[in-house]
């Protein structure tokens, strides 16, 4: 059992950088961090577009224009309310898994960072000692 443990500890830490490469590990953490900020931002925005235009189209088929329309236009606009509706509950699903999934990964690179921090300053301490 502890053979496991100790292969599985070595795996991981084999995963990490160096302790030398750690200035470039946290730019390249806080390039990949502003990137997924980014994309979040743009599925938030598809999830706002795809709500606002099934709102619209079911405004409009209960508005005083509406009632001027036939009876297929407004079942086709009510359809066509529903589904825009439900991809823009399935664009916020996404939405919501991409974030829980950049704050997981956010707090994974901090560790990451924390560890490689300690090793540095644990090789510094080595050195300097007589």
């Amino acid at each position: 059992m502890e053979k496991e443990i100790s292969s599985m500890r070595d795996r991981l830490l084999a995963r990490l950088p160096q302790p030398e490469n750690l200035a470039t590990f946290r730019e390249e953490t806080a390039s990949l961090m502003a990137k997924h900020e980014r994309a979040l931002f743009w599925d938030k925005w598809t999830v706002g577009v795809f709500s606002f235009c099934a709102l619209a189209l079911f405004w409009l088929t209960f508005s005083t224009w509406g009632k001027k329309l036939g009876l297929t236009t407004i079942v086709t606009f009510d359809v066509m309310a529903g589904i825009l509706f439900f991809v823009a509950q399935f664009f916020r699903l996404m939405y919501e898994l991409n974030r829980n999934h950049m704050n997981l990964l956010k707090e994974v690179k901090q560790v990451q960072l924390q560890v490689l921090e300690l090793q540095d300053s644990l090789n510094k301490n080595v050195c300097q000692r007589p």
